[in-house]
């Protein structure tokens, strides 16, 4: 019997082991974001690939300069706390209650000092979007990550839309060039296509992949236009509104004709490659191409500033490149 007693209490502590909740935290309820996910992994009913994940803590700053953001925080806790998330008062001891961490904060100008923090703690980690304000703190979370050893990626759901992944992917034809479209509205605290046209842009770089060698644009205050030479002679293009419908897809040109481009269908798509992430440790998205699309955007506010010249990602990075190492130096001061 004592032998039987042994194998069970064994048995039974193998089950909690496979079962063991997996603790996610939040850092950032300036965005609905927070919310959304919130909801998809502590609500009842939840996706068989969440069941083991949970998120228990969250850190609510979070930007405290752009007000579209910060109103929105007290309300958030109260809504997370409603959802059995502790909220703690600092990262580090956010750190200290999980295993994977959501960078959520809306202001990318944060995030590289937020995610540096992380970083150092080994723990994977997921920043949404943007994934900094601008190509030179970009650079420098990508370094940070490299010297830590640090597992990331950042994107927004656009890229996970099916028919983006389907055109990624060949299943519709070789893509021969694609024009993708987003509401691109402006914040002063972030460079244009920073703070929302980069949904539109993730979508380009989805469809055509990384390679685009040379950029310019044309713009007026209710609409921007990008275009992009890729190194293989294809060209895709950006339409950036602030006018009209918020509307997100586009047209792609394969060598079997002209087939629509994915928009907006939720966040759902992309908190399944955040958990299939947390599970795997691969990345769905390289750094290179996040970086790449962050000088695009660089590049195109360039070629603003300087009437439509045709500017080389090249020479950004270049700039960029220079730029992060000396946020890196402060940064570790």
């Amino acid at each position: 019997m004592r032998l039987k007693t042994i194998l069970t209490v064994f048995l039974a502590g193998l089950f909690v082991l496979s079962y063991a909740q997996k603790k996610v935290g939040i850092i950032g309820l300036d965005t609905s974001h927070s919310i959304a996910f919130t909801k998809e992994l502590n609500g009842e009913g939840k996706k068989e690939q969440y069941k083991d994940y949970k998120i228990v803590a969250a850190y609510p700053y979070g930007s405290r300069v752009i007000e579209s953001s910060y109103k929105r925080i007290p309300g958030y806790i109260e809504q997370v706390e409603g959802m059995g998330v502790e909220v703690v008062s600092s990262i580090s001891e956010l750190l200290e209650k999980v295993d994977y961490v959501l960078l959520e904060t809306n202001d990318g100008n944060l995030h590289l000092e937020q995610a540096y923090e992380v970083f150092k703690s080994g723990k994977p980690v997921f920043i949404d979007k943007p994934l900094a304000a601008s190509a030179s703190q970009a650079i420098a979370i990508t370094l940070l990550a490299k010297e830590y050893n640090a597992q990331f990626f950042s994107s927004s759901a656009v890229r996970f839309t099916p028919q983006n992944q389907k055109l990624r992917n060949g299943e519709l034809g070789k893509v021969l060039g694609a024009d993708t479209y987003s509401p691109a509205g402006r914040e002063i605290t972030h460079p244009d296509f920073g703070w929302y046209g980069i949904h539109g842009v993730e979508g380009l770089f989805t469809i055509m992949g990384t390679g685009c060698v040379a950029v310019n644009r044309m713009s007026s205050e209710g609409t921007d236009v990008v275009s992009g030479l890729w190194g293989d002679g294809r060209i895709g293009t950006f339409r950036g509104t602030r006018t009209g419908k918020n509307i997100y897809g586009g047209y792609v040109l394969t060598d079997g004709g002209a087939v629509p481009a994915g928009g907006f269908e939720g966040y759902g798509v992309l908190l399944d490659e955040i958990v299939k992430f947390f599970d795997t440790g691969e990345v769905p998205v390289s750094q290179n191409e996040t970086i790449e699309m962050f000088l695009f955007m660089e590049a195109s506010n360039m070629s603003k500033r300087n009437n439509g010249e045709i500017i080389y990602p090249e020479d950004v990075y270049r700039k960029g490149l220079q730029e992060a190492q000396i946020l890196i130096e402060k940064l570790k001061k």
